[in-house]
């Protein structure tokens, strides 16, 4: 069973909630949008703390680091099986200077071939509406549970 574990940024602009997604590089991923966006998280090893992988994650996929009062989410299973972890974050990023690290994947498929890709190649704040059409379709679900957080504080 594969864990993964990620921060759910966010931003108030305004009456609205913006969310920080991250779009995965590399040749599989090159046109795809809708569904195609993530939180930035990353796969846990065993007995490691999941906040912790979580905040490497982000700094990995981002070349940022970030701290605070985190909120944890309840877990989301993935259509392909993975348990995703997730922590809300209420902070304002710069998304100019973000840069990730790279990853050596086969591609094409069964080729032989081996070739870098950066983890993520994109970073972009999103409405909430848009945010919700643009994750993988269970992270979904942490964005209405956050929302639903916050509309209760209020």
């Amino acid at each position: 069973m594969k864990i993964s574990a990620g921060i759910l940024l966010f931003k108030k602009e305004r009456d609205s909630l913006y969310y920080f997604l991250v779009h995965p590089g590399g040749p599989f991923w090159k046109n795809k949008e809708q569904g195609a966006w993530s939180i930035p998280k990353g796969e846990i090893l065993p007995g490691e703390d999941l906040l912790e992988r979580a905040l490497i994650e982000f700094h990995e996929e981002t070349g940022t680091a970030i701290e605070g009062e985190f909120l944890e989410l309840s877990p989301v299973m993935q259509k392909g099986g993975k348990t995703v972890y997730a922590w809300a974050l209420e902070k304002d990023i710069d998304t100019s200077g973000l840069y990730s690290n790279t990853a050596q994947i086969e591609w094409p498929p069964r080729s032989g071939k081996m070739i870098e890709i950066p983890e993520v190649n994109q970073w972009e704040w999103f409405a909430s509406e848009e945010a919700q059409k643009r994750i993988n379709p269970a992270q979904a679900a942490l964005i209405n549970e956050l929302e639903e957080i916050l509309n209760n504080k209020d």
